[in-house]
């Protein structure tokens, strides 16, 4: 199956397309810049933008830093408040006429790499953590995902977690690796007394530099870094569409 894979960011919407059996890239992916303001408006028109640059005519997936419940967005941390209720799978179908799934970017990021990278095949209690302009998670249980867990919203030393460990934090208080690192370290150990998970997988952009901070982390659970990196977005978003092509193809079957 190949599926546009659309990434959705705070500063960079990127995508490609995907093979879905494989998890790899079918062409050089493409950036461009989110508009600012990031209104649904905005987006829907940059999500047009890229399939066209792709000249595509097939299915897309996109993931968005959002809740999505049936398909509306809930939540708009680092996005314009106006997507608040917007039913993001009809807004891009109407920009693009294809069909469109939509899902959070860190369940999306989650699935490339419980398919195809840090994650496969591994059983138990794994949450993937992306770092960057905040904080995502994804929670698999054997496997499974448990959708829109949020929890880079905890709150730690009076404040959400991302706006105190996320990546761009370290940037804007330029901060030393060791300094940031104890700050994501802090951030593990809540979860792990809350969730007691088998394996973090840390992803986002600055998972490449893992060597800088990871050593330098104490808490119990295995601390692995993400392996498909940026493109772990973009091939997430297209797993999504086939997952949801499966489940509409079950139900109708029970129907």
């Amino acid at each position: 199956m190949r599926v546009l894979g659309i990434d959705i960011g705070g500063s960079g919407i990127k995508g490609a397309p995907v093979d879905t059996r494989r998890g790899k890239l079918l062409a050089e992916r493409h950036r461009i810049p989110t508009p600012q303001p990031a209104t649904s408006g905005a987006i829907a028109g940059a999500v047009g933008q890229l399939v066209r640059h792709f000249d595509w005519k097939g299915p897309v997936g996109c993931a968005v830093p959002a809740v999505v419940q049936q398909g509306y967005v809930r939540t708009a941390a680092n996005i314009s408040r106006g997507w608040l209720g917007v039913h993001a799978p009809r807004l891009f179908r109407k920009a693009t006429g294809l069909p469109v799934t939509v899902t959070n970017d860190a369940d999306a990021a989650g699935y490339a790499e419980m398919h195809f990278g840090a994650g496969r095949q591994r059983a138990g209690l794994v949450i993937i953590v992306t770092l960057g302009t905040g904080i995502g998670t994804a929670l698999f249980i054997n496997g499974h995902l448990v959708p829109n867990t949020e929890l880079g919203h905890i709150e730690i030393r009076g404040r959400d977690a991302e706006k105190w460990a996320a990546a761009s934090v370290r940037d804007a208080k330029s901060l030393s690796w060791k300094k940031w690192a104890r700050r994501v370290d802090v951030y593990l150990q809540h979860m792990q007394r809350y969730f007691w998970p088998d394996l973090f997988i840390i992803g986002g952009g600055v998972s490449r530099k893992h060597e800088k901070f990871l050593p330098r982390l104490t808490v119990a659970a295995r601390v692995v870094p993400a392996r498909l990196g940026n493109d772990a977005g973009i091939i997430g978003a297209a797993l999504a569409y086939e997952h949801e092509r499966r489940r509409a193809m079950q139900k109708r079957s029970l129907g």
